[in-house]
């Protein structure tokens, strides 16, 4: 359950707001240092991997969920449609913090090609609002998603973001302190995706159960969390700081505007899907890196 179309465009402007002011900013700093002594920084030719701690910061709250269930002949005396949306509902992202991993090859004394790696963080999720049925199927079954006692609602989902970038670094190769701009593509997916037990007991009980009776499929009911995968760009500011011929530093701030689908699947007891509500998420990450350098 992770991914979707953020409904705040406040919270958007937000997040690119903090992307516009970081940037100068740091171009700025580096920019103040570049008179420092020089060093053999990176050349045509050189190879430079990082390794250091990423900071992934999240914003945005999805569309609100759709749901569509089995047609069954009780759906009509409750005034149950086939699809209905939940005004209010919707699902939030946490932050996370993760091991992180680059390897730049410089094509020109400018110009580098970029692979982002490391450890794939992981994510809770947390509910809003509530799933309700329209007309009297509302009154025999509803989720809240909003329950404090039942968020997160995913209590862990692990995401995979490797990504590739083309970065320009500026001043000369001498230089001790050059600044840079990235933009590339990233492939976004998610593993491990561990709903919360009370959750799903809440889900199995509120819905799963109603649904199970109307559409004849007696026994117990069980939900699962899924999440759509996506490609999505990559935008990136930093700069990089050499200590030694080998050694340096570096800092950035990287900005994905991604979107994902989550959804929610109700089954019966012999696997027969009762219904799958999905909602549109854009967590837009703002990824702070720092990191140790080494070329080679």
């Amino acid at each position: 359950m992770t991914a979707m179309r953020s409904n705040s465009f406040r919270e958007d402007k937000m997040t690119m707001n903090a992307f516009r002011f970081a940037g100068p900013w740091l171009l700025a700093a580096l920019a103040c240092l570049g008179g420092m002594p020089k060093a053999h920084a990176q050349k045509a030719g050189d190879n430079v991997v990082s390794a250091g701690w990423f900071h992934i910061n999240t914003s945005g709250q999805s569309s609100p969920f759709t749901t569509s269930v089995i047609d069954a002949p009780i759906n009509g005396p409750l005034g149950l449609p086939s699809s209905f949306t939940a005004p209010g509902s919707s699902i939030s992202t946490s932050n996370a913090d993760t091991l992180g991993l680059t390897f730049s090859h410089f094509f020109t004394d400018h110009i580098a090609l970029t692979a982002v790696g490391g450890i794939p963080p992981k994510f809770k999720l947390y509910g809003h609002g509530n799933l309700i049925p329209p007309g009297p199927a509302g009154a025999l079954g509803q989720q809240p998603l909003g329950d404090p006692s039942l968020n997160p609602i995913i209590t862990s989902a692990r995401q995979w973001s490797p990504a590739s970038m083309v970065q320009y670094h500026f001043f000369e190769p001498t230089a001790r302190v050059r600044p840079f701009l990235g933009i590339g593509v990233s492939y976004n997916f998610f593993t491990n995706i561990e709903l919360n037990p009370a959750f799903a007991a809440s889900v199995n009980n509120n819905l799963g159960a109603t649904l199970a009776a109307g559409a004849g499929k007696p026994g117990p009911t069980s939900v699962e969390a899924k999440a759509s995968n996506s490609f999505a760009p990559v935008f990136n500011i930093g700069g990089s700081f050499a200590i030694t011929d080998q050694w340096g530093l570096t800092a950035s701030v990287t900005y994905i505007p991604l979107k994902t689908t989550s959804s929610m699947i109700i089954k019966a007891s012999d696997g027969t899907v009762l219904s799958t509500s999905k909602a549109s998420l854009s967590p837009n990450p703002l990824i702070m890196f720092v990191a140790a350098t080494y070329k080679f």
